[in-house]
């Protein structure tokens, strides 16, 4: 019978046969105590607040499953992008970590006497997590528009600092793997257009992933993201296993896809792993997923998160149990039969565009790579379906010219047009309605669409902020304001994850809402008194944790008990939350994403029907 180590290797070939489906982390023995992670990550206590290495803000409450970055314009260490290396830091991993091996070798040694599993080095925090760890989430996202040149030198550093850890962690750990982590996306699309990841991320990843399989170790990549559009991209690099894919992916289509070049370990989303779930739903989850992944080969059922085990313990040995009773049944893997498709790759030479013709390219069209800049930098792509640039001519109405200007991430452009419409005696109200919210609503229903990604979003927003900074004093104002409502937003207790929450701001405040943003870690009590106090329309709850989400259920009660329920409506979303969980607890509106959550928000404090 081969071994966990065995069955591994043979699904890395793509006409490996390996002898039954392996059972999650089975085969990974996964070292978490070397001496560089105690150096780098031994301080993180829980119910402590610390800094790491880079001098970012650690927090870990007590209630909280693990420890996250606290990144705030307060917080960041990064105060100024065009002078980042006054401030970055890098750890000096040769100086501090020079004792410390042979016991963890021993230690790892004793774990698995008999080497029957991969022995698998961990690296958290990858090249662009770094990016988010040292800068704001949505300004790391920004600055690859606005300062590709101090970007590519940043990311260029910390790549080099990965190179130097992962060289000092192979000569000194001997692992069989490397599992390294980076997540590129939210669970339904890429943080950015695969142009932006292809020309900041992949040369560096080619860099990092290449030297480990130039050491004969396997690659594993974590990602609990959506990740279909660089695929071909993550093979190219060199990453043998993708490590927390999401159901989102369309796994069947996914290991079709790729036809045994990239093994898949995922398919057990969060959605299990609750407090309530009990065995008989669990192992059915589990059938489902092993009944319409396994079949294709090259693919490991595992709960999604980037280490072994889940958040709610009793869960995982119904997981093991299951899989376990499917390999004691007789299957017939149409892979092991099946030819072998070859795919022809694309050549990596061949630049990267969007759907414009090649004469649109040269003429500097949005969208495409320019290798020939200092930087190569990306240009802002407009959503799909609206306008080419050179169409916001001055034929189109002022409002109109600023809308398509704001859609496309033309800061200077909506500025000159704001300024330009007031001077032409256009209502101010009818530029902020007319022009800024129908641009921004025309960014949110192409970021629900995946035909934008967070990026533009942003920039999109940072467009807003500074049109609305010159019609402030032009706006009539009544007692109201000329906010169309008030929203009460933060993440809920125990969680202090704030990447979705922030997104949710920027598009309700582009949305015409006034949003009060409490931040993470926000108890029932504190966001039902806040609404009281600010007398707001919407309490916004998000969650990322399903530790975290009975939270909602208890704002929608203590809402109830503070007799404001029938005032003040309440949304909630993020990754675990649906719609029947809504319904379950009471709230009044679930959405997917941040600007569906904004369209949802407007209509309900208006009345209307979602």
């Amino acid at each position: 019978m081969m071994t966990p180590r065995e069955n591994f290797l043979e699904l890395l070939k793509r006409d490996g046969r390996p002898e039954r489906v392996l059972d999650q982390y089975e085969a990974i023995n996964l070292v978490l105590y070397d001496p560089i992670n105690a150096y780098l990550r031994g301080n993180r206590k829980r119910g402590t607040t610390s800094q790491d290495r880079w001098g970012t803000v650690i927090d870990w409450p007590e209630d909280a499953p693990g420890a996250m970055p606290h990144v705030t314009d307060d917080t960041k260490v990064v105060k100024d992008i065009t002078h980042w290396r006054d401030y970055v830091h890098v750890p000096d991993l040769a100086a501090n970590v020079t004792e410390g091996w042979e016991a963890c070798r021993e230690k790892a040694r004793a774990a698995d006497p008999n080497h029957e599993k991969l022995l698998t080095g961990f690296m958290g925090t990858g090249i662009f997590e770094q990016c988010h760890f040292l800068i704001p989430f949505a300004d790391v996202l920004a600055y690859l528009y606005e300062y590709p040149d101090e970007m590519h030198d940043l990311i260029e550093t910390i790549t080099e600092y990965r190179l130097q850890y992962v060289k000092l962690l192979i000569d000194n750990l001997h692992p069989d793997a490397i599992l390294s982590h980076d997540d590129w996306g939210a669970k339904d699309a890429l943080f950015f257009r695969p142009e932006m990841w292809r020309e900041f991320f992949k040369e560096p990843y080619e860099r990092f992933y290449g030297y480990i399989r130039s050491r004969g170790v396997i690659t594993i990549h974590h990602a609990d993201s959506y990740l279909v559009p660089i695929l071909d991209d993550m093979v190219d690099v060199g990453i043998q296993v993708w490590q927390g894919a999401l159901p989102e992916n369309n796994i069947p289509e996914v290991l079709s896809r790729m036809d045994g070049r990239l093994v898949l370990m995922g398919g057990i989303g969060a959605a299990i792993d609750r407090k309530d779930a009990e065995g008989p739903e669990i192992r059915a989850y589990v059938r489902d997923a092993l009944n319409r992944y396994c079949p294709y080969g090259h693919f490991i059922p595992c709960i999604t998160y980037g280490v072994p085990g889940t958040v709610f313990p009793h869960v995982d040995p119904f997981i093991d149990a299951e899989i376990a009773s499917y390999n004691e049944e007789v299957h017939f893997p149409r892979f092991w039969h099946a030819p072998v498709r070859r795919q022809k790759k694309p050549s990596p030479s061949a630049p990267s565009l969007t759907p414009a013709a090649p004469a649109a390219a040269a003429a500097g069209a949005p969208g495409t790579v320019h290798p020939g800049t200092a930087a190569g930098t990306v240009y802002p792509a407009a959503p799909a379906g609206t306008a080419n640039p050179s169409a916001a001519s001055a034929d189109l109405p002022l409002t109109a010219q600023l809308s398509a200007a704001l859609e496309k991430g033309r800061k200077a452009k909506v500025v000159s047009l704001t300024k330009e419409a007031l001077e032409a005696g256009v209502d101010p109200e009818s530029i902020l309605a007319d022009g800024l919210i129908a641009g921004m609503n025309a960014v949110g229903e192409a970021f629900s669409a995946n035909k934008v990604f967070v990026p533009e979003m942003i920039m999109a927003a940072r467009c807003m902020v500074a049109s609305t900074e010159i019609l402030k004093p032009h706006l009539v104002k009544d007692a109201q304001g000329t906010s169309k409502g008030r929203v009460i937003l933060g993440t809920v207790k125990g969680d202090l994850h704030d990447i979705g929450k922030n997104l949710v701001k920027i598009m309700m405040e582009g949305s015409g809402l006034e949003v009060i943003d409490l931040g993470t870690d926000i108890s029932a009590e504190d966001f039902v008194q806040t609404a009281i106090d600010r007398d707001a329309d919407m309490i916004a709850c998000s969650a990322l944790l399903t530790t975290s989400m009975p939270e909602m259920k208890n704002v929608v009660a203590e809402a109830t008990r503070r007799g404001i329920r029938d005032t003040v409506k309440i949304l909630i979303g993020g990754a675990p939350v649906t719609q029947d969980y809504c319904d379950e607890i009471g709230a009044d509106a679930y959405t997917d994403d941040a600007a569906a959550a904004a369209r949802a928000a407007v209509k309900i404090i208006a009345g209307a029907a979602v």
